[in-house]
This record gives structure tokens, C-alpha cells and sequence, in this order.
């Protein structure tokens, strides 16, 4: 996974250091919740790094419409999501905005604070409520200086999100709201767990940038055609396979980026 030194121990050597059926059992034994390694940058750390790192970071919770930064306004942390959705949004004068990528537990939000700024055009808020932790932004500017795994995966991840940013102007510029809306359901849903989402039909049409009665329409249109169910905030993913079939190609763009661009490996 890592360049030079840095690479996963292989199966073999974790299957020889494990001298039993129950340390195996415990090696295999899920994360406990509020773990930072339920953030996959933090997951893939090695081991020293991420013990180093750890006494840094601090537990926060997120609540739905939480901002983590505003634009033009220095930031003062990182954010690495372990659960919810973090929604980068580009604010217009007039007040009206439009989301221009979406982040869960496979990133971080505070990108611009290992490339050369401390401040960002756009803002941050929870779109769903989660957890996060959260690093200094002198902490994270120092160990980024290292080099290093964090470094290599927090730029790793850098591209993919560029890639997310670009395909969604694409997506907004040639593709219908019908199309917009399944592509930003699947990438959301691909950020939580089960088949539901939580949010308010204006709040998904100041994230896509277009009007309530349009986000209402399409919403309908996904239910009289078996895809969903909504109601009174909730939207219920009845046939994703269907849902993925109606969707236009800048979904599985992005997902091919993620996946090509962070095949993050856990390390021991």
C-alpha cells in the first residue's frame, strides 16, 4: 500500500504470529465503537504512527447542520468523520449555495491545511449527525512535514476528493435532476450504514443547489417507480439496484476514483 518501507504485514506473517484459535478470535474481534480507527486514514496508519497521533486526537460529536468551518474564516482543526456525513458546500453572495462534495469515514475535512493554506472558499457542515475526531491544525501541518504514511495517504486522498469535486460540477452542469439526485443518494448511502437516510426535502435541494418543488418531483418520481419510500424527512432505499440503474455516470465515476485512488490496507 505504502511506498518504499511502508507496507502491510502479509497474511502469512500474521497467521504465524498468532499461536491460537482464541488470540486469532481477538485479532479478528470488531473495532469498539468511538475508535479512531473507524476512520480509514487513521485505520491504515502503522502502528507507530497512529500511537504517536493518538493522545491528539479528540472525540467530538457532530450534530445535523453542525459547521466545522465557515469561508474565509482560519481553521483550526482537522476532522477525520468515524460515523454521519460532512457536506462541503460553495456559499454564493446572495446566500444560496451548492454542495460540491460529500465526506464519511473514508476521508477527512481540512485538506487546505497541509496545502499551503488555513482557509477555504467553502464551508462544512454535518449533513448527517456523527462523530469525529479532530486534530490541531499545527499538529496535523507538523506531522504531514514528516512525510511519511499520513502524509502519502491524506494526499491519496486529496485526489480522490478533487475527483469527487470535478465530476459533481460536471454532473450539475449536463445531467438532470432526476440523474443529480440518485448520484447524491448513492454517495451518501455509500457513507452510512443501512438502507436509510435522514433529511429534510429543502435541505437536499440547498445541497443540490435547485428548488424544494423540483427535489420533491424527483422524490416522488423514485417512489411511484418502486426505487424509495420518503416521508417526513426519512428516505427508505427500497431496490438499490435499480436506484444504481437510473443514476447517471458520474457516480460510478467517483466510486471507481475512491476505489482506484484508496485501497486503504489496516496495519497491525
Amino acid at each position: 500500500m505504502f511506498p518504499g518501507n511502508y507496507s502491510a504485514p502479509s497474511s502469512a506473517a500474521t497467521s504465524a504470529a498468532a499461536p491460537d484459535r482464541m488470540d486469532a478470535k481477538k485479532a479478528a474481534a470488531p473495532i469498539l465503537l468511538q475508535s479512531p480507527k473507524q476512520n480509514q486514514i487513521l485505520a491504515a496508519l502503522p502502528a507507530a504512527d497512529y500511537k504517536r497521533l493518538l493522545p491528539a486526537l479528540d472525540s467530538v460529536e457532530l450534530p445535523l447542520g453542525h459547521v466545522l468551518y465557515e469561508p474565509d474564516v482560519p481553521m483550526t482543526h482537522a476532522y477525520f468523520p468515524i460515523s454521519g456525513i460532512i457536506s462541503i458546500l460553495y456559499v454564493m453572495q446572495s446566500g444560496a449555495s451548492a454542495e460540491i462534495a460529500i465526506v464519511g469515514n473514508e476521508g477527512m475535512v481540512g485538506v487546505v491545511l497541509f496545502m499551503g493554506g488555513d482557509s477555504t472558499s467553502s464551508r462544512a457542515v454535518a449533513q448527517n449527525a456523527g462523530t469525529s475526531y479532530r486534530l490541531r491544525a499545527d499538529i496535523l501541518r507538523r506531522e504531514f512535514a514528516r512525510g511519511g504514511p499520513l502524509q502519502y495517504l491524506t494526499l491519496l486522498y486529496t485526489q480522490a476528493l478533487m475527483a469527487q469535486m470535478t465530476q459533481t460540477a460536471a454532473c450539475n452542469r449536463h445531467h438532470t435532476l432526476d440523474q443529480q439526485l440518485c448520484r447524491w443518494l448513492l454517495l451518501s448511502l455509500d457513507r452510512l450504514s443501512g438502507d436509510k437516510l435522514t433529511m429534510a426535502e429543502q435541505l437536499i435541494a440547498n445541497m443540490l443547489g435547485v428548488s424544494l418543488e423540483g427535489v420533491t418531483g424527483a422524490l416522488d418520481k423514485l417512489q411511484a417507480d418502486g426505487m424509495i419510500r420518503h416521508s417526513l424527512g426519512v428516505i427508505m432505499v427500497l431496490d438499490r439496484l435499480a436506484l444504481e440503474g437510473s443514476v447517471c455516470e458520474c457516480y460510478r465515476v467517483v466510486k471507481n476514483e475512491f476505489s482506484r485512488m484508496l485501497p486503504y490496507e489496516l496495519v497491525a
